[in-house]
């Protein structure tokens, strides 16, 4: 019996885990048609939504994992804590574009306001933050990206297996090439980055010129993401949040990870919360609200938020998001009202 040298073990060593690695590496960058449960969704598609078998498996066949979607999914910013995620989004250039979006589309965003109550700072925020007012719509191909994430991320495999479904949906009846389509790792797409499931649901022809385009048509973008906050129960003049001091520590056990407002304002001013008064003066103390708190760089913040905070968060579900939103649509709508008194 011989023993082998220990740098021809190293070696041989190197060489099997490098041929492991490729091996692994093939494996998922293989055809996505060939694996049973891609088959299985084909079957579902031509049975369900009689979609055509060959030109479906040709299409699929098409589809590249991208590990670039894969590392972008596991690291999404609202995992930051809020003194790190809110000098992202919350910034004097989104605040100076924002008011510039709101002067071109003035007349669009007033329009939307009247037919479904949401006011233009809150949409101007939205596509503030989703694209950067349509400069940053994604470059990720949405046929690569939702069949990576539907077939390849097991955490969230079913979700995105419907939106897969919805997706190749949305093409069709949008007469699009779902090959051409481009949006966000996560298959989010056009200046509000809407996924496919929002697209068909909440999408609508805001320009009046027969079809739905959130990429280019701003219109459609205003009407759509209005359409989407009342249709998830917007408010109109509601409130959504409120600053609050903290006292004590029955607080603590008013923070949920739930953002829905379940507790009523009086009820939670009770336990050691106060608000500015001349801002709980025009608040009912019958209101449902709930009490969140961000983590800070030295001292959390806490807020009390309300309804319109949770209709917020229905386009993500992260307080940060909302929050992010509320700050940048309250600056916007507090230097629009000085550029008009200044203008009076």
């Amino acid at each position: 019996m011989t023993i082998s040298h220990p740098r021809k073990i190293f070696a041989l060593t190197s060489l099997l885990t490098l041929l492991l690695t490729a091996n692994s590496a093939i494996a998922v960058n293989s055809d996505f048609t060939q694996r049973a449960e891609v088959q299985q969704f084909i079957e579902k598609m031509v049975n369900k939504h009689q979609f055509e078998r060959e030109p479906l498996t040709q299409l699929l066949n098409e589809a590249q994992h991208s590990e670039a979607v894969i590392k972008a999914i596991t690291r999404p910013y609202e995992a930051k804590p809020w003194h790190q995620y809110r000098p992202i989004f919350v910034t004097d250039k989104r605040i100076k574009r924002g008011l510039q979006f709101w002067q071109e589309n003035n007349d669009t965003l007033l329009r939307a306001e009247k037919k479904y109550g949401v006011p233009p700072e809150i949409i101007t925020a939205i596509i503030g933050v989703e694209s950067f007012y349509g400069v940053h719509k994604g470059s990720h191909r949405l046929l690569d990206s939702l069949t990576t994430l539907g077939f390849d991320y097991p955490k969230r495999g079913k979700f995105f297996r419907s939106e897969l479904e919805h997706y190749l949906l949305m093409t069709r009846e949008e007469a699009i090439d779902p090959r051409s389509v481009k949006g966000s790792y996560a298959g989010a797409m056009g200046k509000p980055q809407f996924i496919s499931s929002s697209y068909r649901e909440y999408a609508v022809d805001f320009s009046g010129d027969g079809k739905r385009d959130l990429w280019e048509n701003t219109d459609d973008a205003i009407g759509s993401v209005a359409n989407y906050f009342r249709r998830h129960g917007w408010k109109h003049g509601a409130p959504i949040a409120s600053k609050a001091d903290v006292t004590g520590s029955d607080y603590k056990k008013l923070i949920k990870k739930s953002l829905k407002p379940k507790q009523t304002l009086a009820h939670i001013t009770a336990q050691g919360i106060t608000l500015d008064q001349a801002e709980l003066n025009t608040i009912a103390s019958s209101t449902r609200a709930t009490l969140i708190e961000l983590k800070g760089e030295t001292d959390n913040e806490h807020w009390v938020t309300y309804h319109n905070f949770y209709a917020i968060s229905r386009y993500n579900h992260s307080a940060l998001y909302s929050m992010a939103i509320f700050q940048i649509a309250s600056a916007l709508r507090q230097q629009h009202n000085e550029t008009i008194a200044n203008l009076n």
